[in-house]
C-alpha cells in the first residue's frame, strides 16, 4: 500500500470538463473524483488551485531510440530522412547510445506531460540493442508500448519475441510487434510478423497506407489474402486510403496515429485526422521523429488542429479543440490498446496525470480550459506530471537525474555523428 493521494482543487478535464474538484489517488490508481472529497489519514495534499488537470498526454508512435540525433534533418523529405537516419546514422548506434537516446526521449516526453509513449524501435535491432530500450523506457518511469521489430539473426522470431514480451510483463511496459510489412519488406516475412503477434497476443502498430494509392490497396488486398485482420492494430501514416477503405479498417476494429507534423513537413499526402475519425477509428497524435519537429504534444495538438480545419472547401472545419484534445488522452489511448487504463480521469483509471499552469503569459485568462491547453498552453505550463500516481515532475522540475541523461545523450550524439557513414 502507497500514500494516498489527493490532488485539491484543481480544474479538471476528463478530457471533458468537469469544473472544479478533487481527484483522489490510492495505489496508483485513481479512486474518485468529485469537490470536496475528504483527505484520508496521512495521505499527500497537492494543491491545484489555478491549476487545469487532465488526463497525460498519450504519443501513439515515437522513435524513442532517436533522442540523440534531436534536429539532424530540419526541411526534409521521407527519402532523405530513410537515407540518412535509417541508412546511415542508426546503423553507428550501440546499445549504450540506444539506452541514452530512449532515456533522453522519455523525459522530454515526460516533461511536457506526456506520459505514455507507442515506442516503435526500428532503429538498430540486436538483442543487447533491445533490452537497452527497454530497460531505459523502465528507468524512465513512462508508460510504454514498446514496439518491437526482430532484425533476423541466429534466434529465432517466435522465441526472441517472446523473450522480450515476458520481459516487458504487463505493466509500466508492454510489449507490441512493429511490423515493417506489407508496405515494406518481403511478404512472406510480414505473414510471419503478424502471425507471430497472433500468437503472442500482442498488438500491432505498422506503417501502412501512406505511401501512395496502390500501396495502400495491395496492402489491404494482403490482409484479405492472408486473413490476417487482427483487431487492435495501429496504421501509421494511414493518408492514402479512402473512405470505403478507412471503414474496412473500422470494421476490423483497427486504429489510427496521425503524425501531423511528419507528414507535412516530409511530404505526405494529408493527415488524415478527419477521415480516419469519421469512420469511428480510435485516433490518436504522434510525434514521430525528433530528428525533424518537436516532440510536444501541445504542437502536435495545433498542427492537427490547424491542418484538419485547411482541408479544401470547409471539409475540416467540424474539428474542434476538444477532438484535438480527445486525440492526444483518450482517442489516443484508445488508439494504443490502453483505453481501460489510461486517457481519463475517472474512478479506476491509472493516474496518469498532469496539472497546467493558468498563471502565465499567453495562458491567462482563461475562458475556455480547453482552448487553452490546445491552443494556448506550451511545455512552460507543465507543472505537475504523475505516472501510475507516481510525480515524476513537481513544481516545474523533473524527479531525475537530469544532468547525467544529457550527459549520456551528448555522448552518444558525438560518437553517433564521428561514426557514421558518409554522405
Amino acid at each position: 500500500m502507497t500514500t494516498p493521494l489527493l490532488i485539491q482543487g484543481g480544474l479538471v478535464l476528463s478530457p471533458r470538463v468537469l469544473g472544479v474538484a478533487d481527484v483522489l489517488v490510492r495505489d496508483g490508481v485513481i479512486a474518485a473524483v468529485g469537490p470536496g472529497l475528504p483527505v484520508p489519514d496521512g495521505a499527500e495534499v497537492i494543491d491545484a488551485s489555478g491549476r487545469i488537470v487532465l488526463p497525460g498526454f498519450v504519443d501513439t508512435h515515437r522513435h524513442m531510440w532517436q533522442g540523440a540525433i534531436r534536429g539532424v534533418l530540419p526541411d526534409t523529405s521521407l527519402h532523405a530522412y530513410l537515407d540518412r537516419v535509417l541508412g546511415r546514422l542508426g546503423p553507428a548506434f550501440r546499445p549504450q547510445d540506444v539506452y541514452a537516446g530512449v532515456l533522453g526521449s522519455a523525459l522530454e516526453a515526460l516533461d511536457s506531460g506526456v506520459t505514455t509513449v507507442v515506442d516503435w524501435a526500428h532503429g538498430p535491432v540486436s538483442p543487447e540493442h533491445t533490452d537497452a530500450n527497454v530497460q531505459a523506457l523502465r528507468d524512465a518511469g513512462i508508460r510504454a508500448v514498446y514496439g518491437y521489430r526482430h532484425a533476423g539473426g541466429e534466434a529465432s522470431r517466435a522465441g526472441e519475441s517472446k523473450r522480450v514480451r515476458d520481459a516487458c510483463g504487463d505493466g509500466l511496459v508492454r510489449m507490441a510487434v512493429a511490423a515493417l510489412g506489407p508496405d515494406f519488406g518481403d511478404l512472406d516475412l510480414a505473414r510471419e510478423e503478424w502471425l507471430t503477434a497472433r500468437d503472442l497476443d500482442a498488438m500491432i502498430t505498422v506503417h501502412m497506407g501512406g505511401h501512395g494509392q496502390e500501396t495502400a490497396r495491395a496492402g489491404l488486398a494482403f490482409l484479405d489474402e492472408t486473413g490476417l485482420w487482427t483487431p487492435g492494430t495501429m496504421y501509421v501514416h494511414a493518408n492514402d486510403y479512402t473512405a470505403e477503405q478507412f471503414q474496412r479498417i473500422a470494421d476490423h476494429g483497427g486504429t489510427v496515429a496521425v503524425s501531423p507534423a511528419i507528414e507535412t513537413a516530409m511530404g505526405f499526402s494529408p493527415p488524415a485526422t478527419g477521415r480516419a475519425r469519421a469512420a469511428g477509428i480510435p485516433t490518436g497524435l504522434s510525434a514521430d521523429a525528433v530528428t525533424s519537429t518537436g516532440g510536444d504534444m501541445f504542437s502536435l495538438m495545433r498542427a492537427a488542429y490547424f491542418t484538419e480545419r485547411a482541408r479544401p472547401d470547409g471539409a475540416g472545419l467540424g474539428f474542434t479543440v476538444a477532438d484535438a484534445l480527445r486525440m492526444a488522452t483518450s482517442d489516443g489511448a484508445r488508439a494504443a490498446g490502453l483505453g481501460d487504463v489510461t486517457g481519463e480521469i475517472a474512478p479506476g483509471r491509472q493516474a496518469d496525470l498532469v496539472l497546467l499552469r493558468t498563471d502565465l503569459p499567453g495562458v491567462a485568462p482563461v475562458h475556455d480550459p480547453v482552448a487553452a491547453v490546445v491552443l494556448y498552453a506550451d511545455t512552460r505550463a507543465v507543472d505537475t506530471v504523475l505516472v501510475a500516481g507516481r510525480v515524476v515532475k513537481r513544481d516545474g522540475n523533473l524527479v531525475a537525474d537530469v544532468r547525467s541523461a544529457l550527459d549520456r545523450l551528448a555522448e552518444s550524439a558525438a560518437h553517433v555523428t564521428r561514426t557514421a557513414a558518409p554522405a
